[in-house]
């Protein structure tokens, strides 16, 4: 992204160095909490919040939630920077006045405390105002002439942020947080309000786009499912086709072949991959099979089919197929996608499917050609969701590199 696009510029222009410190650059000063510009301070969360406190869970836990009535927001509620309400829950008014002192005011920083979700952040907004949290999230209120809200919560989930939350941790293993730790937490930042929220603004806008791009993303998935439920089904034709499609075993389309011990010819850095149910788990010299196929688990993953057009070598928890006949190798992966593989599990314990049981399974099936361009329409749906994903994450990777150098002041904002 284009620097002067963002009103982005580099601090200090080359970036001197003090002679006599060679660590700091002009401009900057050493703090406990790393280099900072001169121009910012160091405030614990405390010193410029009016309020850092949390709620309880109400007496008779998840039975008194209703449908409607006071936000009340848990812990799975707060994310990595935003808000997850899908399953918020409501408490009625009756409750609510009985929690008193933890109503969440708008722009609150709400900070997880407990569990396995410690240090995710997230800022409040119109759609929980005025509903409560429970005791494993905490309310910090920031006093906003001296801190932006937003900059406080883009803090306490970066780097920074999470290496202090991290440090209250006894042993590593996450036990907690409490209001004193909290409170005490070093936050470098700006003195001049105004660039701690042209700061926020900047992330806030990344933090759009990705939110853009997720509903996109949701979107093309939706309707690429769609249309495998309408083209793989022959519901929707595709122009110039037309006639029965013919039912068949998908052992008259294809045997499953199973996989073997990868012990002989696993190496480090080999040109093929060897896969089990789980994914991809070492390489390879030698490859069982090159041509187009279906992959399948056969023990543990069973509902996860792969595509794959390369030579690979497959161990024995994974099924590969070997096509027959002209048909066409990714249609038949679009089909075992559509498949609901453990309605055919043959275990109680660890999911496990047999080659015969796959090739029992009856399918109806176009011509070779059709099966070819219905797997070209789908094939185009999943490159460009692909795509999608890819820009997403480097548009994530970006806001990383943005706050390493904003929230630091290595680069200010104009």
């Amino acid at each position: 992204m284009n620097k002067d696009v963002m009103g982005v510029q580099e601090v200090s222009p080359g970036y001197e160095f003090v002679a006599e410190n060679p660590a700091v650059p002009v401009g900057y000063k050493q703090t406990d909490v790393g280099v900072i510009p001169e121009d910012w301070g160091v405030f614990q969360v405390g010193e410029v919040s009016s309020k850092v406190g949390s709620g309880v869970t109400p007496t008779g836990g998840s039975r008194v939630y209703t449908s409607s009535g006071r936000p009340f927001v848990r812990s799975q509620n707060v994310g990595w920077g935003c808000l997850e309400l899908n399953d918020i829950a409501y408490i009625d008014e009756s409750i609510h006045a009985t929690f008193s002192g933890t109503e969440v005011h708008d722009s609150d920083v709400l900070l997880n405390i407990t569990g396995a979700s410690i240090g995710r952040a997230a800022v409040a907004d119109k759609r929980v105002v005025g509903g409560n949290v429970n005791q494993h999230v905490c309310i910090i209120r920031a006093k906003q002439d001296v801190l932006e809200p937003r900059f406080l919560g883009a803090f306490l989930i970066s780097s920074y942020g999470q290496k202090q939350i991290d440090s209250f941790q006894a042993g590593g293993n996450r036990q907690g947080l409490n209001f004193k730790q909290v409170s005490s937490i070093n936050l470098p930042a700006p003195e001049n309000v105004e660039e701690q929220r042209a700061i926020a603004t900047a992330l806030s806008d990344v933090d759009a786009l990705l939110e853009e791009l997720d509903r996109l993303i949701a979107k093309k998935r939706d309707i690429k499912q769609a249309a495998m439920q309408q083209l793989l089904t022959g519901e929707i034709r595709l122009p110039g086709f037309e006639g029965e499609w013919e039912a068949r075993r998908i052992g008259d389309v294809l045997e499953v072949r199973h996989g073997r011990s990868q012990k002989e010819v696993e190496t480090k850095d080999g040109e093929y991959p060897i896969y089990a149910s789980g994914g991809e788990i070492g390489r390879a010299n030698t490859y069982l099979y090159s041509k187009p196929s279906v992959l399948i688990g056969r023990k543990g993953t069973i509902d996860a089919p792969r595509y794959c057009d390369q030579p690979f070598w497959t161990v024995d928890t994974l099924f590969y197929t070997e096509l027959l006949d002209r048909n066409s190798a990714k249609f038949m992966y679009y089909k075992f996608c559509m498949i609901p593989w453990r309605n055919y599990n043959e275990a109680s314990g660890v999911p496990s499917l047999s080659a015969r049981t796959i090739e029992n399974i009856e399918i109806v099936l176009p011509t070779h050609e059709e099966q070819e361009a219905i797997a070209a329409v789908l094939s185009d749906m999943d490159t460009e969701i692909q795509a999608l994903e890819q820009r997403r994450s480097k548009t994530a990777e970006l806001k990383q590199g943005m706050m390493q150098e904003l929230l630091t002041g290595r680069m200010r904002l104009v």
